[in-house]
């Protein structure tokens, strides 16, 4: 479902990961009806903000859940454990779905299991396709591509890399430990990685992010629980949406 931001190196993957994998794969161009709802609620396409972004990933979903209903099927859904703790995903868009089958999964473990196929189960020319998406600039490609045709829009300058933010949720969550523990050991986990000053500015974007994107988790769809970690409201995880963060950040300052 190729939109705005779509680059040619994205679908290029996943046109070829079809072919290799011998996988149906239908092409729905979703510009042209979002620019007819920008019209219909009178938004300006030129401006690049939360509704332009937005109206494409719900745009998607509908197409998803239409097409499931056509074919009597189940929507799964694409979004992990990681995006869930940040709220990274919009509401009622990719937020949503049939199925969360990736809810309990981590980004980075996604990232290592994707690398594991290709080096132990693939072969032939899937091995370079995987290695290809393996490298390509997270995003959710929903801003035009630079003038290049490069991704513009790159996940982990806006919130920070996924492999402290997986961190700090294990610690934070699974293990309960205060800001100032999950800071002690962030530092000592990534000293040749991070200085302790990039640490402590997203150890706080988690906090804040995880505390106030609770009401996306309370509306979440079924998942399975992977690992030690679940973050479903029907389950293991209990959060009022409107907890207060300012208590765990204040912690982080002095």
């Amino acid at each position: 479902m190729p939109g705005f931001g779509t680059t040619k190196r994205t679908k290029n993957n996943v046109e070829q990961l079809c072919k290799e994998l011998n996988i149906s794969l239908i092409d729905i161009d979703i510009t042209k009806a979002a620019l007819q709802h920008f019209k219909d609620i009178g938004h300006d396409s030129t401006v690049h903000n939360i509704t332009y972004e937005n109206t494409q990933a719900r745009e998607r979903t509908q197409i998803l859940m239409d097409k499931a209903n056509q074919l009597n099927a189940l929507v799964i859904g694409t979004g992990d454990l990681s995006e869930l703790a940040l709220g990274w995903c919009t509401y009622n868009g990719d937020h949503m779905s049939m199925y969360s089958v990736n809810s309990g999964v981590p980004k980075t473990l996604v990232k290592f299991l994707i690398e594991y196929y290709a080096g132990s189960l693939a072969s032939g020319k899937t091995i370079e396709i995987l290695k290809d998406i393996i490298n390509t600039p997270i995003s959710p490609e929903l801003l035009p591509p630079d003038k290049n045709g490069k991704i513009s829009q790159i996940t982990e300058d806006t919130i920070g890399p996924y492999k402290l933010h997986d961190f700090f949720l294990f610690n934070a969550i699974r293990c309960a430990y205060s800001p100032e523990k999950v800071l002690f050991l962030a530092n000592i986990a990534f000293y040749e990685s991070y200085s302790e000053e990039t640490i402590l500015k997203w150890l706080k974007v988690f906090y804040k992010r995880f505390f106030s994107q609770q009401f996306k988790r309370s509306a979440m769809p079924d998942g399975p629980k992977i690992g030690t970690l679940s973050l479903s409201p029907r389950g293991d995880w209990k959060m009022p949406s409107d907890a207060n963060v300012s208590a765990w950040i204040t912690r982080l300052t002095h």
